[in-house]
């Protein structure tokens, strides 16, 4: 079993997370605190003793990886032209956002959602339009009638982020289908972010169904965005990938790549390599450990906060917690005044919200909780 419970120091190591704030204990950006695979880690070194770190492409063993990965993980068996190589997942969706929109044009989306899901439009000139997630029977989901009433003739791109991020609701296959089948009634492109998937805490009560799980005819208009930067703590080498089976679409996507983005890093591919190949009973462990800090996380704050509400979390580190009936007009100042640093619910669409992230060591967890 993985020790996850060593504590790492992160401060002045120009970590975004720990050294934006100082003065506050860090629970906010979506990275964990936790050392990479080990079989990452040597990876890096061995690429790194070889000491020439010139331009670098994608190695044949590298889309082998992926394409084993897409099948045993997936389902889906990935021909190697349908796989295009970014440095990063939000660069993605402003190729998507200038590929598919003209200025005027408008770009759907539900919230609350990932806060780059708000801003990407503006890359484009294009407008943003958003249709709140809804709560039935205690599980949020889509509002079928808002987004009907939300859409235009001039909507292009519809944004979703599944396995959800801040909700940590995984989407069932229906949920997928009948979005995959509204976009496509009102001809939409269908991107979805999908970089949480390896980290659904149960996978066997809630399978997670990808845009690439879709009848061919939905598929066809959908660009499906993964990475191993989440679930394997690698986030700062800059590494994702893009599935897109339409080739219309395909070189559409590509064309406004241009001279934009920067070329992917040679310790990247490696590092992605190694995850996919060995990663494997890593991520097993963490899962176990991520399980026993949610239900630490909101038992706690259900418990000690009981106007505050937080969804039942089915995937990722990340707890969204609903703050409105309480007697706080500001949470995140709150937090502060305890000494904590968490991210504000306005970023992704939602006043008197917070979401925290549990992907830490559990004594750290513990402490926090306490404070509140």
């Amino acid at each position: 079993m993985t020790n996850f419970d060593n504590p790492i120091g992160r401060r002045e190591t120009g970590s975004l997370k720990w050294d934006r704030r100082g003065d506050l204990d860090p629970f906010w950006v979506a990275d964990m605190d936790f050392t990479s695979p080990p079989e990452v880690i040597d990876t890096i070194r061995k690429r790194v003793d070889h000491g020439v770190f010139g331009y670098a492409v994608p190695h044949p063993s590298l889309v082998e990886t992926l394409q084993g990965y897409l099948l045993d993980r997936i389902g889906y068996t990935c021909p190697e032209e349908e796989i295009i190589h970014l440095g990063g997942l939000v660069p993605a969706l402003s190729l998507a956002a200038r590929a598919f929109g003209k200025p005027g044009e408008k770009v759907l989306t539900c919230t609350p959602i990932y806060p780059p899901f708000l801003g990407i439009h503006n890359d484009a000139s294009m407008e943003l339009l958003s249709v709140d997630h809804v709560e039935i029977n205690g599980q949020w989901t889509f509002d079928w009638q808002a987004l009907e009433d939300k859409v235009t003739s001039n909507t292009k791109i519809f944004l979703l982020s599944n396995p959800q991020n801040p909700m940590g609701r995984v989407f069932k296959e229906e949920e997928i289908i009948q979005l995959a089948t509204f976009c496509e009634k009102h001809e939409l492109i269908l991107l979805s972010d999908e970089i949480h998937c390896d980290l659904i805490l149960d996978e066997r009560r809630t399978p997670h169904f990808s845009a690439l799980n879709l009848p061919e005819s939905l598929r066809d208009r959908t660009i499906t965005l993964l990475a191993p930067s989440k679930t394997y703590n690698i986030a700062g080498l800059g590494y994702a990938f893009a599935i897109i089976p339409n080739d219309s679409i395909r070189r559409r996507f590509t064309a406004v790549r241009g001279h934009t983005l920067p070329e992917i890093n040679c310790i990247a591919y490696y590092a992605a390599e190694a995850a996919y190949k060995h990663g494997e009973p890593w991520r097993q462990d963490l899962l176990a450990y991520l399980r026993e800090n949610r239900d630490l996380l909101t038992s706690t704050i259900r418990e000690k906060i009981p106007g505050a509400k937080v969804p039942n979390i089915e995937a990722t580190y990340l707890a969204w917690v609903d703050c409105m009936s309480l007697q706080i007009e500001n949470p995140i100042q709150a937090a502060e005044d305890a000494g904590l640093f968490l991210s504000d619910g306005k970023f992704f669409g939602r006043d008197r919200c917070v979401r925290i992230n549990f992907g830490t060591q559990t004594k750290r967890l513990e402490s926090a909780l306490s404070a509140f």
